[in-house]
């Protein structure tokens, strides 16, 4: 056996793009390694922002079993000419649950993170980590002598110039020689596992596609199930989602192209049209059946056939209307049979030359059936009768389109016909009520015996539907006895019209752990409550308490005097969120006298999609997909007919919205649809429609009267990482009739005036808006065909509010991009300081002398270069629609974990070793956190140390320094003083010390009280 003692090797393979620290647009970089206490460091790679180093650092373990807990932490620092002084240019920590075995390492690829909020870098770094009881520790003092070594070889060299170029013309040649071997290899699909490098050990620079921060392993993860980076592939090699993951412009055939350019003349212009034969078959008559019985009518044209329902044979009529689409048409004429239920022979028939089928095009009235002499087997037409039908070419703009039974879903089954078709549906209007239990009156215990013996712990519970919420225990008074139990609590429920619900307010007394006794309760029509559209007091009433003493029996006692005292109304000033506020399509208050006038019209075209994921197996079939698409923006939720069996949909629908804001977005998703086969249909409640994707569109993003049309890319995140399941066609128009009143929303509050009148906290809006969700789901699935819960959660965002890695990092580096645009002007300013370019420092020093002598001049300074830059900017302004950016959501970075963790339920269900590596995780995360905090009170508490004679020495010198300083500025001019800052501050570099100033050492050395911490 082998006893040799594990070793931690880290491989550091090599480094790209990295900050130049060093004035002269380069740097110097090394690695720093640091694991338990030990530290290792490689060569410094001079004036090379893409070094390769392939130097192994051996460390010692002292316990293997403890790996999992620990990290290895890489820093990379730029060497400074003097030698006694480095710059900070990225780090990495890994996680010891990431090392591997010997022969199983793979090199990883990790993005530099920051140091601190304001630290500016960039780049990635290649490593391998990996046990090893082959590799040995090297000699300190080799490793020391080998750095001296190098060092001394800095100090003599005189000219670098031309051994860099030899470097950079080597690693050119290792470049050219990897991109070589990677065009020899297969690409990788794009969401499959990622590949693993050939050779490792001689990784060679290439030219990386920046991202955000954050690793990208170029392996699959030992035991994991799917790759982590979404772009897998070589290192450097990011198969960026830059083409896949964007959005494309489209150019489809709208309206049915230039016949048709007037927009009056058409509903449908804003989708392609379709044409499709339809057949109207209304009734028959006349015709001999023996005995009686049921008789259908069937529509055939080529291969495909439509059978009507049964008719009674003495009242044949169906009036049903058939549609087939033109580009699946097979035959040159469409025949219609009259037959007895389940016999194949005819009673009679009749056909149509498709050349001779009139056409029809909105808005001309519908054409009017005819009655048509059908024939027989024998082609007599004297005893067939007669059948009532129409015929005509038409296209999606039809009436009859919406109720027509299309030939596409000819195979789907009958009880699944109903949930293909498209529909409108309207959210119900949702109201707040508000109820505030103030107080109850003689109030008589249930348990005469043990009452004496105990103190009656009375609360108030309300409930409205399945909504329930309770007071606290009714406190101990010395002014009140204990049948008087005061509370004066708020509750607010969430009501839909019509108002048919009650509410339920009783008074309970809890004898028990988990027994609670109801000694009266009220109820109250939510009907008859008052309603209100502003913050005017409501009249509190009385109401009398029903007294339950015995459950078991009906009878109810009334007993004079337990009474309780509500207040109770229905707010209509609110507006009740039932979507995410970020998302939100409708922000009307619920009375409608509030409302104001529509500013404009939105108008979308559902056109299709293409290169949809398969998202279910058929019998004998395959793999296929059968798509809808739903629209929501306000109360108005749209559903397009289902395509049976196509990863190509088309569905070319349109639909329009009044808009009431501009400010609001639209969300469309599309889903596959679960209830059409016959085992789906016999599972019934347990079948869900699957998420294939869903696009947002905020309208405030759109130009007036411009028709978008766009492919957007319907992204998924999975556990193995963000996965393309096709893209989404879609063409959007939004108009508006006065473009002053658009202007003015801008000005007006976004919410209604209750919202900021009287206010409801966060909790309570996320409860509520949780509730409201549950009714809209709960009316919407009692439609016909129903609209899930789950494609409504899946349009309201209802797991918006859980925690997710990966969101809180997209939202952290989110805030350092905004935070970044400060940085870049004091970096700007720093440069200017530092006198790097002297001709813009002297007109910078020009610039501010000038308004500091005209003093006037700065805000209209500062105005007119923001007018400037905004009009600069226009030319380069967005011309598309935002879209879902995966980089921007960290979604091709994240860890295999964090997905994991993002999609384990609430509360969780995996292991404990998992959960508890997580939960270590997470507080790692929050004692960095901690540590910004606690930084940031520091400073704010030596401010406050300044004035508090904490330090009384600092206290006694900073008064004497202000008082000195009022009577300077008092004797000498402002404008004189701030022109002397800003020389002192502009001075060149010559003049300056590297010290600190004498006014930040002394904030430094005040006290705070994070001495007194525990």
């Amino acid at each position: 056996m082998n006893h040799k003692k594990e070793k931690l090797v880290v491989e550091v393979v090599g480094a790209h793009n990295l900050m130049p620290k060093d004035g002269q647009g380069s740097s110097s970089p090394f690695v720093e390694v640091i694991f338990e206490n030990q530290t290792r460091r490689t060569q410094v790679k001079f004036k090379d922002l893409n070094p390769i180093w392939n130097e192994k650092l051996v460390f010692d373990v002292n316990d293997v079993a403890d790996l999992p807990y620990r990290t290895v932490e890489i820093n990379i620092f730029n060497e400074k000419k003097s030698g006694n002084s480095r710059n900070f240019l990225g780090k990495v920590r890994v996680s010891g649950s990431s090392f591997a075995r010997e022969g199983e390492e793979i090199v990883q690829l990790y993005t530099l993170e920051k140091r601190s909020l304001f630290s500016h870098i960039r780049g990635d770094i290649s490593l391998k980590l990996y046990l090893s009881t082959k590799e040995e520790r090297k000699d300190e003092g080799n490793a020391s002598t080998s750095f001296v070594k190098q060092k001394q070889k800095k100090v003599n060299q005189v000219s670098t110039s031309s051994s860099m170029s030899l470097q950079q013309q080597q690693n050119q040649q290792q470049q050219q020689q990897l991109m070589q071997e990677n065009h020899k290899r297969p690409q990788p699909p794009q969401h499959g596992k990622p590949i693993e490098l050939t050779n490792p050990g001689e990784i060679k620079p290439v030219v990386i596609t920046t991202g955000p921060p954050g690793p990208s392993i170029l392996a699959p993860t030992v035991g994991g199930g799917g790759g982590v980076g979404v772009g897998g592939g070589l290192m450097g090699f990011h198969y960026s989602g830059s083409n896949e993951f964007s959005l494309k412009e489209t150019s489809p055939h709208l309206g049915g192209g230039s016949s048709s350019k007037d927009k009056t003349s058409s509903t449908y212009d804003l989708v392609e049209q379709m044409q499709y034969l339809y057949v109207r078959v209304v009734k028959a008559r006349d015709f001999s059946i023996f005995g009686g019985g049921e008789v259908v009518a069937e529509v055939k044209l080529g291969n495909y056939r439509g059978i009507t329902k049964r008719a009674s044979s003495s009242n044949a009529e169906w009036n049903q209307v058939f549609a087939f689409s033109k580009d699946c048409i097979q035959s040159s004429m469409v025949e219609i049979f009259v037959k007895e239920k389940e016999k194949d022979d005819f009673l009679g028939r009749i056909w149509f030359d498709l050349s001779e089928v009139p056409k029809r095009v909105p808005p001309d009235s519908q054409l009017a059936p005819q009655w048509y002499r059908m024939e027989d087997k024998k082609g007599e037409k004297a005893k067939a009768g007669e059948v009532m039908v129409s015929v005509w070419f038409g296209t999606q703009a039809d009436e009859a389109f919406a109720e027509a039974w299309h030939s596409k879903a000819a195979n789907v089954h009958f009880d699944g016909l109903c949930s293909i078709k498209s529909k409108v549906y309207l959210s119900p209007k949702l109201w707040y009520l508000r109820v505030t239990i103030i107080e109850a009156q003689d109030i008589v215990p249930g348990e005469k015996g043990s009452a004496m013996a105990r103190y009656p712990e009375l609360s108030a519970k309300a409930q409205v539907g399945n909504q329930v919420l309770r007071t606290r225990t009714a406190p101990a008074s010395p002014n009140r006895s204990l049948s008087n139990p005061f509370w004066n609590e708020d509750m607010i429920f969430v009501v839909p019209e019509p108002l048919e619900d009650y509410l339920m307010v009783c008074v309970e007394d809890r004898i028990g752990p988990g027994r609670d006794e109801v000694l009266g309760r009220v109820l109250i029509p939510v009907m008859a409550i008052e309603r209100r559209t502003d913050d005017k007091p409501v009249v509190s009433k009385w109401f009398s308490l029903d007294m339950h003493y015995n459950f078991t029996e009906s009878k109810v006692v009334s007993r004079f005097g337990s009474r309780i005292h509500l207040r109770v109304s229905l707010d209509g000033g609110y507006h009740v969120l039932d979507e995410s506020t970020m998302y939100s399509s409708d922000v009307r208050p619920t009375a409608k006298q509030l409302w104001k006038p529509h500013i404009g019209v939105l108008e979308m075209g559902i056109l299709g999609a293409s290169g949809l994921m398969p998202m279910k197996l058929k019998e004998g079939k395959g793999s296929s997909t059968d798509a809808y698409c739903v629209a929501k923006y306000g109360q108005k939720w749209v559903r397009t007919r289902t395509v049976v069996d196509s990863l190509a949909p088309k569905w070319n629908e349109q639909y329009t919205w009044e808009v009431f804001d501009p400010c609001t977005v639209i969300t469309v998703g599309v889903f596959d649809n679960c209830h059409l086969d016959k085992t789906s249909v016999t599972v019934g409640a347990g079948v869900r429609d699957s998420r294939i994707g869903k696009v947002r569109i905020r309208l405030s993003t759109l130009e007036s009267d411009r028709v978008y049309t766009h492919a957007y890319p319907l992204l998924m995140l999975h556990t193995s990482g963000v996965k393309k399941m096709g893209e989404l066609h879609l063409a959007v128009r939004f108009s508006c009739a006065n473009m002053a009143n658009v202007l003015h929303m801008y000005m007006s509050p976004l919410l209604p005036k209750m919202h900021y009148v009287r206010p409801l906290s966060v909790n309570q809006l996320e409860s509520l808006r949780y509730q409201a969700m549950n009714v809209v789901a709960a009316r919407l699935s009692r439609a016909e065909p129903p609209l899930g819960r789950e494609v409504v959660e899946y349009m309201l965002d209802h797991d918006s509010h859980m925690w997710s890695m990966r969101r809180s990092k997209a939202n952290f580096f989110r805030l350092v991009s905004v935070l970044g645009i400060l940085i870049a002007m004091g970096r700007w300013v720093e440069s200017i300081r530092s006198w790097q370019k002297p001709v813009y420092s002297v007109l910078f020093l020009a610039f501010f002398l000038v308004l500091v002598s005209f003093p006037e001049l700065i805000l209209p300074t500062i105005l007119l270069c923001l007018s400037f830059t905004g009009l600069w900017r226009y030319r380069s302004r967005p011309r598309h629609p935002p879209h879902m950016d995966t980089r921007l959501s960290y979604a091709e970075t994240a860890f295999a974990d964090e997905l994991d963790e993002e999609f384990d339920t609430f509360p969780t269900t995996r292991s404990a070793e998992l959960v508890r590596m997580r939960y270590d995780r997470l507080r790692s995360v929050a004692g960095r956190i901690q540590t910004v905090v606690g930084d940031l009170a520091t400073q704010g508490e030596r401010f406050q140390a300044l004035l508090s004679w904490r330090d009384p020495r600092a206290t006694f010198l900073f008064v004497v320094l202000c008082l000195i300083a009022a009577v300077g500025f008092y004797a000498v001019p402002f404008r004189v003083v701030v022109a002397l800052w800003g020389l002192y501050a502009l001075r060149p570099p010559r003049f300056r010390s590297k010290l600190p100033s004498p006014a930040l050492s002394f904030f430094r050395r005040l006290p705070s009280k994070a001495d007194s911490l525990l």
